[in-house]
């Protein structure tokens, strides 16, 4: 009895210790944030109660409820962290224009396992370097050349959609167009085939998608976002996500390996390399992002196979879910807007003619205005990426149109709301509607009032590539299909990317039965 109430007497005084801690350490930033509104905060704790009985669905009408309440930037303290949220387009700038202020959230650190310290995660020195070496990829004369591969593989989409082309019953859209998506990243990024939409057994494929299911898994459970607690808590799932990357890893390596190997074997062959044709090592006629990696250097030295190998992969990872994400619901929306769908089919043949067979063309592409809209529309309403989270670094004066002067300090997670700013109603009129023309307006297509693709300069640097590969795959499945309104509508849930509960439903039928 007395051991027991010895134990209880040092867990009470290391309780006491702690919250002293907690008090001490908060007392700056609690100062320097006074005037930033927000919640009820309970001492030490916070918000942690609350903050355990959120989910991502409820996350949405929370984070609505929450601007209503207290204004278009909130401060929210669970134990000794502290979060600001905002949606308010002019704070949005100054925090996304000064990346040397600020890192990613701890958040992000779920997908690391996976992508490693790529482009989407690395600190600022490594992120320019890497930028840098990445951004002649997406220069428009090779994103001219990967229209043969969202043609072609968006054909292979065609006819696995004619399955379910009955005009008559629902089904979930997205799964066709991932693994559509998948083709197109895989050999665009590393220049070989998966056959993720013919192939459903290939490990790679396989592994991508479960991985994907798995990271949204733990993205519901906040308990579970650090990898110590996921390792102790779920330790068969930390040993299936560690079979996953495994198998990921082991094809990306083994894919770079031997295309390093091809490469250094021409360059030794004596082959005039301003003749470099890419079919002569087995590559296609584009060149894929891995290409332009191998050939890299960094202060003189060519980038290692672990270095190329996390850009790869990060490309997989956010490249083909966020794709995937925009067009499924894009889909959904047209088929929920008869008047926009016909508009869509009308400019494509306006622009193509009916039975066009000509190859797409980036010119032809830049002269799909309304498509341009609606896909514009689409992420408005729906972002791929709803939020972003930056960690302040150093202590971060701002001007804010409402609380005036002020500053963040160091350590302080701030949480741009994408999803709500897209939505705010200072801004878009009707904003729960769908209406393309809107985006007619050149003031809504400022980069700190639209950001469905970020803003600043850690925006997404495969947009104009996203963009290309979502005009191609409209234009032929609003070709071949018309679009139905069956099925349920869409019950957003918000994460690292936006997802829909019950999938994108839709119904198709082909135009020629209509």
């Amino acid at each position: 009895m007395v051991c027991f109430a010895i134990v209880l007497l040092v867990l009470f005084i290391a309780i006491c210790v702690w919250a002293l801690q907690i008090h001490i350490s908060t007392k700056y930033r609690r100062k320097l944030t006074d005037r930033i509104p927000g919640p009820f905060c309970y001492p030490i704790l916070g918000c942690v109660g609350e903050a355990t009985t959120l989910t991502p669905k409820r996350l949405i009408s929370k984070s609505f409820e929450m601007y209503e309440l207290y204004g278009h930037t909130i401060k929210v303290w669970i134990l000794d962290k502290l979060f600001i949220l905002t949606s308010n387009a002019d704070f949005m700038e100054q925090i996304l224009s000064h990346p040397t202020q600020t890192r990613k959230i701890r958040l992000y650190n779920i997908i690391k396992p996976w992508v490693g310290e790529g482009l989407l995660l690395s600190g600022e020195k490594k992120w320019y370097t890497r930028r840098k070496i990445i951004t002649p990829a997406f220069h428009f004369s090779i994103l001219e050349k990967f229209l043969e591969v969202f043609d072609r593989q968006t054909s292979v989409l065609m006819d696995c959609l004619a399955e379910r082309a009955d005009g008559k019953t629902a089904f979930d859209v997205m799964p066709y167009i991932c693994s559509a998506a998948l083709d197109i990243i895989t050999e665009t990024a590393m220049g070989v085939d998966v056959n993720a939409q013919t192939d459903k057994t290939m490990p790679y494929t396989m592994a991508v998608r479960e991985m994907s299911g798995l990271i949204t898994w733990r993205l519901v459970r906040a308990y579970l976002h650090d990898e110590w607690l996921f390792s102790i808590l779920c330790p068969l799932k930390k040993l299936r996500q560690t079979k996953l990357i495994t198998t990921m890893h082991k094809f990306t390596r083994n894919v770079i390996e031997k295309r390093r190997r091809d490469l250094e074997k021409y360059i030794k062959s004596d082959i005039n390399m301003e003749n470099y044709d890419p079919d002569n090592i087995g590559i296609r006629k584009h060149k894929a992002l891995l290409d332009l990696l191998l050939q890299a250097t960094i202060d003189g030295n060519p980038m290692s196979d672990e270095d190329i190998r996390e850009e790869v992969d990060t490309f997989m990872s956010a490249g083909h879910d966020t794709t995937t994400t925009a067009l499924s619901f894009t889909l959904y929306l047209v088929s929920r807007h008869p008047e926009v769908q016909q508009k869509l089919l009308d400019e494509i043949h306006a622009i193509f003619g009916e039975k066009s067979v000509e190859p797409f063309t980036p010119a032809k592409l830049s002269d799909l205005k309304y498509m341009e809209c609606v896909i514009k529309e689409s992420l408005r309403l729906y972002p791929p990426v709803p939020f972003i989270g930056r960690e302040i670094t150093e202590d971060f004066r701002y001007s804010h149109p409402v609380l005036g002067d002020g500053i963040i300090p160091a350590s302080t997670q701030f949480i741009v709301s994408i999803f709500n700013a897209l939505r705010a109603p200072s801004i878009y009129d009707r904003p729960s509607e769908f209406i393309p023309d809107r985006h007619r307006e050149s003031s809504l297509n400022s980069p700190f009032i639209f950001v469905p693709f970020s803003a600043g300069p850690r925006n997404c640097i495969g947009q104009r590539f996203a963009m290309l590969e979502i005009k191609v795959a409209l234009c032929k499945i609003l070709r071949e299909y018309e679009l139905l309104p069956l099925g349920d509508d869409v019950e957003p849930i918000l994460g690292i990317l936006l997802r829909s509960e019950n999938g994108m439903q839709l119904g198709m039928r082909r135009r020629s039965a209509a």
